[in-house]
């Protein structure tokens, strides 16, 4: 245990924060700028920025608790996923 924790009696477990409190994600911010093209533009241009940097993939994930051995098991899956898919791509050059 670390010495920075806050203890509520001697002996006793560290205080911890409420299950249900959200920790921010950290991340870059993802910004569009509207220019004379128009605003549908850059909605165009958000939704393509959101979907190569996973966005909308990430909030429907944590929509619901995911289980630490159900959350292994799909790291584990989309792990096998990428490994197929780069010897696929070595194969064919």
């Amino acid at each position: 245990m670390a010495a920075s924790e806050e203890y509520a009696d001697k002996g006793r477990e560290p205080v911890t924060p409420p299950v249900n409190e959200h920790r921010p994600v950290l991340g870059r911010p993802l910004e569009v700028k509207v220019d004379e093209r128009g605003v549908e533009r850059a909605i165009r241009k958000l939704r393509r920025l959101m979907a190569s940097e996973g966005v909308l993939r990430e909030i429907k994930r944590r929509r619901h608790y995911e289980k630490p051995s159900v959350k292994m098991k799909r790291k584990l899956r989309e792990a096998e996923r990428r490994r197929k898919r780069r010897q696929r791509k070595r194969s064919r050059d």
